[in-house]
């Protein structure tokens, strides 16, 4: 016999909620997303974005009178520790070499990147979920057609495509260059649809569907899709990783984002001469490509769990408390 004072507390919730339950329950996952919005909204608030005014009072496009060598004035270390106290200063990331706080220019670098993360990850999950829908679900020539355009786009290197991309259209704008870029990237999450179209297209739901005389778009949207959307998220998280290091890739080589704006790999770039004399010229932006991009492959493996019901996490308690159970039982 069952423990009768023991409750199932997923009975009676929906899928959605089950979902949702699993991934809050994920601690890293959630920390890294409260870490990402926090980046994000701080890069806002700080220089400000279009009609929202920023607190800092310098900009990132314009020269001042270099102080201390350019040197960085933040501090965080507490003076009870024998520090300076904590404090932003009057230029907290230091200067470049004509002068530009180098605070808000890696600011607006940060504005950049969530803008690419956003229309590239978009573009390319919807453009690559709508080409594997189709392809898995008429299967045939179809399914050879999109393919083939697949297999023509995939084996040509990301970064060529971006470049030439990036030329086009970098100096049009971050918002035309990231949609641009999210037209080159979909090949990836398009075989992954596919993938599942193939296999819930066989499902007894879809037959039950086709009988009942639904068109092919209805069942492809309204019943194959929603069972496939965690597979689609999914892989838009890890395109959304991909996009914060092609963007500073293509920035870095000069094919991305142009002048008089601004991303965090133009400023690597520009400065990698002045590495070993002004090391945190480099170290700044750097740490701004890499953390957004660790905190949402984070979030990604974090829906992987909540979308695959077979994740099952292992507990020390509930194994210790298995054979006191057994013994309540028998």
């Amino acid at each position: 016999m069952t423990n009768p004072t023991a409750t199932d507390t997923t009975v009676g919730q929906s899928q959605g909620r089950l979902i949702l339950r699993r991934f809050v329950s994920n601690k890293t996952s959630m920390v890294s997303l409260v870490l990402l919005f926090a980046i994000f909204a701080f890069s806002i608030s700080a220089i400000g974005l279009g009609p929202i005014p920023g607190w800092w009072q310098y900009n990132y496009y314009q020269p001042y009178p270099v102080l201390d060598a350019g040197r960085p004035t933040l501090s965080l270390i507490p003076e009870w520790l024998g520090g300076a106290g904590i404090a932003l200063g009057e230029h907290p990331f230091g200067q470049t070499r004509i002068g530009i706080d180098y605070f808000a220019q890696t600011m607006r670098g940060v504005q950049n990147s969530f803008v690419v993360i956003v229309l590239l990850a978009g573009v390319a999950t919807v453009l690559g979920t709508v080409v594997g829908a189709i392809a898995g679900y008429y299967r045939g020539w179809v399914d050879a057609i999109l393919m083939r355009i697949t297999d023509v786009f995939i084996v040509i290197p990301t970064i060529v495509v971006g470049a030439v991309v990036g030329r086009m259209t970098g100096g049009l704008g971050v918002q035309y260059l990231a949609i641009c870029l999210g037209l080159v990237a979909w090949m990836g999450i398009a075989r992954l649809v596919r993938a599942e179209f193939l296999s819930l297209r066989e499902r007894e739901f879809v037959e039950a569907a086709r009988v009942a005389g639904a068109s092919d778009m209805r069942i492809i949207f309204k019943h194959i899709l929603p069972n496939a959307v965690g597979v689609v998220i999914v892989a838009g998280s890890l395109i959304a990783a991909a996009a914060v290091i092609l963007e500073a890739s293509l920035s870095f080589l000069g094919y991305g984002i142009l002048p008089p704006d601004t991303s965090l790999g133009r400023q690597v770039s520009e400065n990698q001469s002045a590495f070993a004399t002004r090391p945190w010229l480099f170290w700044f932006p750097a740490a701004f490509i890499v953390v957004p991009a660790l905190l949402i492959n984070f979030i990604g493996d974090g829906l992987r769990d909540a979308f695959d019901p077979r994740q099952k996490r292992f507990s020390v308690r509930r194994t210790k408390e298995l054979p006191e159970n057994a013994e309540h039982r028998g």
